[in-house]
């Protein structure tokens, strides 16, 4: 028997060892007509493949794993329609492995017990690999992800998984430390304008057999308003030209019809939360108004929950104001009430003016830094005995014992200040709080240099 036809066999015998048939791996022939356009016009090579030139550039991370053909498991973080499962694909072929597609939003475990047990069989039968492409990897819960570990680390399969979601949070520990993680950006506007003017000049896969007169300005709209999503922009296209049959004009309105709404990238309980508080904070204490009513606006149009948005104002207004502006707080509690009663959507502007208000205010973070100067050291000394002249004397024995001796009441002392001591005696004079000198807190800060005078001159006439 020859070795050719040996090989042949070996490969009849296991149908994943060579290139999987769409319809052994659930994928469509993407060469098919009834394809959407952007499945036809996928990359199927690197030299095709647009974006992500930090991977896949000359001398960069990836390109170099493909070249060297040194593969290992990766994992694939990048927003939608990045080049995630291009590049899955593009990897396979580059190294002959076979590739193998799942969803862990259809599939479960007893797809992965599956996938791996044919690839163990094509790895003894052949030596060929198996990269396992498992999409939406997030959406594994812990204990489904622990499936892929021993199979991972003996090398039975190549895991690439592909998610939207940090990988920090969604996949568990050991499957990071024995995969690489590849971040993706959403491609540029002109990487998405480029992948448009290829479909239209395509023959074989694209549309250029549809005679299309495509204005300029909708090609720039298109590729500003899918957000960095090549998918995105090749559907709205193909749409647009359904809209005007073959020979047709598109024009901005045709590709705005098209594209309909554009929806935010946001999920409440994963990183794009983080990030957009996080954003909505920092142009606050920026002093930014315009920024944060952005930020506001974004959250609220991604569905953020408004009174999570009201407690987080009300935190920036004691972290980041404080007493440079008391009113701060006021307002933003009032925005939470006015929120409360009016509920959406004549609420959420009492939300977007306490957001300018906050933005417009002068800042102070001293209050924040002296409460957390003052917590330390009450955890370093938390049996510190508390003085006996401001100790109550409710009983007669409290009082013999010296509890209130000595204490000067301070409504009867000048503008209402008793020039005694308050920290226990061990500790000494400690200064937690130290006005910033902006907004009102220049006023405390011209009290506070008084007070500490007449303490100090009380202090010189006892010594």
């Amino acid at each position: 028997m020859s070795k050719r036809r040996k090989v042949k066999e070996e490969l009849d015998l296991f149908p994943g060892s060579r290139r999987e048939r769409p319809e052994r791996s659930g994928i469509a022939d993407e060469t098919a007509p009834a394809a959407p356009l952007a499945t036809r016009m996928r990359p199927r090579t690197l030299d095709e493949f647009l974006g992500q030139e930090h991977l896949v550039g000359p001398g960069r991370i990836l390109r170099e794993m493909i070249e060297r053909d040194e593969l290992q498991s990766l994992v694939f973080w990048g927003p939608p329609g990045s080049g995630k499962t291009t590049l899955a694909r593009i990897i396979a072929d580059r190294t002959d492995a076979a590739f193998v597609p799942f969803s862990a939003v259809t599939e479960g475990v007893p797809r992965v017990r599956q996938i791996i047990a044919e690839a163990g069989e094509r790895l003894h039968a052949t030596g060929r690999r198996t990269i396992m492409f498992c999409d939406e990897i997030h959406r594994f819960n812990k204990a489904q992800q622990d499936a892929f570990l021993p199979h991972v680390e003996a090398g039975t399969v190549i895991l690439i998984g592909a998610t939207t979601e940090n990988p920090s949070f969604e996949v568990i520990s050991a499957l990071l430390s024995r995969s690489r993680v590849l971040v993706l950006e959403p491609l540029s506007e002109t990487d998405i304008r480029t992948i448009c003017e290829r479909a239209l000049a395509d023959e074989q896969r694209g549309l250029a057999g549809a005679g299309l007169q495509v204005d300029g300005d909708a090609l720039e709209f298109l590729a500003r308003a899918a957000d960095g999503d090549a998918r995105r922009a090749l559907s709205a296209l193909e749409i647009a030209a359904s809209l005007v049959d073959r020979g047709g004009h598109v024009t901005p309105e045709v590709a705005a019809e098209a594209l309909q709404k554009r929806f935010a990238h946001y999920d409440k309980a994963g990183e794009e939360h983080y990030n957009l508080i996080s954003a909505l904070h920092k142009a606050v204490r920026g002093s930014d108004p315009d920024a944060a009513l952005y930020w506001l606006a974004r959250m609220l149009d991604g569905g953020e929950d408004p009174l999570y948005l009201a407690r987080r104002l009300i935190r920036m207004a004691t972290e980041d104001i404080g007493l440079a502006d008391p009113r701060a707080l006021w307002i933003a509690v009032a925005a939470k009430d006015a929120y409360h009663f009016l509920g959406s959507p004549e609420g959420e502007l009492a939300l977007a003016e306490a957001v300018v208000y906050l933005a417009t205010a002068p800042k102070s973070n001293r209050i924040y830094k002296a409460f957390g100067r003052a917590w330390a050291l009450a955890r370093e000394t938390p049996g510190e005995a508390v003085p006996l002249h401001i100790r109550n004397a409710p009983t007669r024995l409290m009082k013999e014992l010296g509890y209130g001796a000595g204490y000067r009441y301070d409504h009867d002392e000048p503008d209402a200040v008793a020039p005694q001591e308050y920290m226990p005696e061990p500790l000494g004079r400690r200064r937690f709080y130290e006005p910033s000198g902006r907004g009102f807190e220049a006023e405390i800060a011209k009290r506070l240099e008084a007070w500490a005078a007449r303490r100090e001159a009380a202090r010189q006439e006892r010594g």
